[in-house]
């Protein structure tokens, strides 16, 4: 497939983002046998046009990182895309619900990388011994295609469903944590949704960021100093609506919270 068609199905994805409507999957028509790296083709497509805009790349996001959502998909490994600064809300702050399509949120810790991490064979201490902090987050995705239906070179075409990303304002050093252990619950509206632990991210969230930077380096890429990584989620992914307050509670991260607006 020539970079051309790439392109076009990247500016395609890119549309349906900024037009705010959910479009067919890339593999029910367009390419019905997009592969998987054929979809992480598109999406450094999406984001050579996201960078083209003026906007900034913060850090990768992972997903499908835990042990269910890897045998749903049928993969052996968890899937990247990139959390954008346009993409940041602030500690209870506010989401515009008319921005977005069919938004969900999930409770995650993220990683503040405080040096370069190269693969391959980088393991999960490696990445502890360069991560700068931790802190809590609420990830909004929001996948672009109808009903949240995809196969896994459509979700990784589509910047894994990345929306919108609110950090928590808590900073700990990794080693201040047992971050295996680490518990999150996910309420909206004062109902717990779901509780999860850092274990549920591939038994540990560093091991998150190692694989990352293995799957990189596939590439000749690597995780940067001063990335912001979303490590995959604690919970599972709650349905979001307009006038819906979320609150996301870490055991020793703190809160973070949002609301969601018209």
């Amino acid at each position: 497939m020539p970079n051309q068609e790439y392109k076009e199905i990247a500016e395609y994805l890119v549309a349906a983002e900024v037009e705010k409507r959910e479009v067919i999957k890339v593999t029910s028509e367009i390419k019905p046998n997009l592969t998987v790296e054929e979809g992480y083709l598109v999406q450094q497509e999406l984001v050579n046009i996201k960078m083209a805009e003026g906007k900034r790349i913060i850090g990768p996001k992972m997903g499908l990182t835990s042990q269910a959502k890897m045998k749903q998909m049928n993969v052996d490994e968890p899937i990247y895309g990139y959390v954008f600064d346009y993409m940041l809300i602030e500690n209870g702050g506010d989401l515009s619900f008319r921005e977005l399509i069919h938004p969900k949120v999930e409770a995650e810790i993220a990683f503040v990388i405080g040096e370069d991490i190269e693969g391959p064979g980088v393991t999960g201490a490696q990445v502890l011994a360069k991560t700068e902090y931790v802190l809590p987050a609420l990830e909004i995705i929001d996948s672009r295609y109808e009903n949240f239906n995809f196969t896994l070179p459509d979700v990784i075409a589509d910047n894994a469903s990345t929306s919108r990303v609110v950090f928590g304002t808590s900073l700990k050093k990794p080693d201040q944590l047992d971050l295996d252990l680490v518990g999150a619950t996910l309420s909206i509206n004062g109902e717990m949704k779901d509780l999860g632990a850092g274990a549920a991210v591939l038994g540990h969230p560093a091991n998150s960021i190692a694989m990352l930077a293995n799957m990189l380096s596939r590439k000749g890429e690597k995780v940067r100093k001063g990335n912001v990584i979303l490590t995959g989620a604690l919970t599972g992914a709650s349905m979001l609506t307009a006038g819906d307050f979320v609150s996301g509670k870490f055991d020793g991260l703190g809160e973070v919270t949002f609301t969601v607006k018209e």
